[in-house]
């Protein structure tokens, strides 16, 4: 049973979100090595890079070379970040497979973070599914909606306009529309019950849990969000990142705490975990005095894990 098809996809996001969220840049040799190690520690999803003016995010410069290496690993889903159409044409003619678009769920959050409306996102999400539908059909598209339990801007953010905004971006031509929590401020009950209405709501449509640590519940979060038929979950290896235009929202949920849970509760993630830890090796190289998180990797994996993983798988 221990090749049995994993139950939860681990969508690593560290290459884009942990990257563009800090101010160093890590060399595209290194970028290139760590997401070779993410690769062999099982992940099959990886966000590698947002196609954004370099001027803007010069973190992210590199993309179309870095989605050229990824692209060499047969049965990775290589995915980046377009925030408009123009960025969209770009990533489609790297060769990416999925793309995603930050929607954001508070009105304030979308104009620092995107500089438009929530309205105008959802003409730039029209926009970018006629064209991946006329030149790439074979593209995913998806959205995740940003500040969607809270924004630092604004404060709370009505659960009836995420749901709304959630509807609207699946008719828009959004494949699947997932939850971020951007700015920590989910708390478990908030996230079984908004996750609970977005799958009444979108059934198969309804997509990733995208959870902060901010204030200490990402993990908390994502086991809320899975007991609600949740199966897809961002996070960044070593805790890597945040968002540059939510003031103080700092730590995407670890990778490596995240697969531990569930490895260790029976779930199959398909990732190996000694392997993920080696894979932080070249995170750290590249980004030289940057702290990485992360309570597994500290603590070490308990006594006789692979015989404990391999009975339960």
């Amino acid at each position: 049973m221990h090749n049995a098809p994993p139950e939860v996809l681990i969508s690593e996001v560290g290459p884009r979100d942990g990257l563009q969220s800090i101010q160093a840049t890590m060399p595209t040799a290194h970028k290139l090595r760590w997401i070779d190690a993410l690769v062999a520690a099982g992940l099959r999803e990886i966000e590698v890079g947002s196609f954004v003016p370099p001027r803007l995010l010069p973190q992210m410069a590199d993309a179309p070379a870095v989605v050229q290496h990824a692209l060499k690993h047969p049965g990775l889903t290589v995915m980046a970040l377009v925030p408009n159409r123009r960025g969209a044409e770009a990533a489609l003619a790297s060769g990416v497979h999925k793309i995603t678009l930050p929607v954001s769920a508070s009105e304030a959050h979308s104009l620092a973070n995107v500089r438009k409306t929530r309205e105008q996102m959802l003409d730039e999400l029209r926009a970018v599914h006629a064209l991946r539908r006329d030149a790439v059909p074979g593209v995913a598209m998806e959205v995740g909606l940003s500040t969607a339990f809270g924004c630092t801007l604004q404060g709370a953010v009505d659960e009836d306009d995420v749901i709304r905004l959630a509807v609207a971006c699946a008719e828009a031509g959004a494949d699947e529309v997932g939850l971020s929590d951007t700015s920590g401020m989910a708390h478990p009950l908030q996230v079984r019950r908004l996750f609970t209405r977005l799958r009444a709501e979108l059934g198969e449509r309804a997509g990733a849990a995208h959870m902060h640590n901010t204030r200490g519940l990402g993990l908390a979060n994502c086991l809320a969000a899975y007991d609600v038929g949740v199966r897809t979950f961002d996070a960044s290896l070593g805790g890597l990142g945040g968002c540059p235009y939510a003031p103080g929202a700092s730590g995407n949920v670890v990778t490596e705490d995240l697969v531990f849970m569930f490895e260790a509760m029976g779930v199959r993630t398909g990732v190996d975990m000694e392997q993920l830890i080696v894979a932080r090796e070249p995170l750290k190289a590249g980004l030289p005095g940057e702290p990485v998180y992360g309570m597994t990797p500290e603590a070490g994996l308990p006594k006789g894990w692979l015989s404990n993983t391999t009975s339960a798988t």
